[in-house]
């Protein structure tokens, strides 16, 4: 089998956030489209942070979600990686960091984003070829 790459198993089409937008909004929209975490972007789509379930859920718990924007809540640093990362370092990644979905970027660009479903998918596929 061909060495597997993150353009290989990327999502391609990404939901993303903007930072002024309300948490509330942020969590229907990932509810909307059944996703866990929202790549934010600014005004040239480029990658400033990443908003996850998690977070929305940390300040659900203080009360103040309705008030809240994005960027109180994002993370600013994101492990990305290029669309040329090859499957094994992603998947390492995913498993030593207890990382759930990481962000594929070229040129500061979203352009996927690669899950640990994805990473499963290719570890069974790899077993039933062998």
């Amino acid at each position: 089998m061909k060495r597997k790459i993150a353009s290989d198993l990327m999502t391609r089409t990404v939901i993303t956030a903007k930072e002024d937008m309300l948490l509330i909004d942020a969590g229907e929209l990932m509810l909307k489209h059944s996703i866990g975490c929202l790549p934010v972007v600014d005004d040239q789509n480029g990658l400033v942070g990443i908003l996850t379930e998690y977070d929305i859920m940390n300040f659900a718990l203080s009360g103040e979600a309705d008030r809240a924007i994005v960027a109180e809540a994002m993370s600013r640093e994101v492990i990305t990686f290029p669309p040329n990362a090859n499957f094994e370092t992603i998947a390492n990644c995913c498993i030593g960091r207890r990382i759930h979905r990481v962000p594929v970027v070229e040129n500061n660009k979203v352009v996927g984003i690669v899950s640990r479903h994805d990473v499963l998918a290719v570890m069974l596929k790899l077993y039933r070829d062998s």
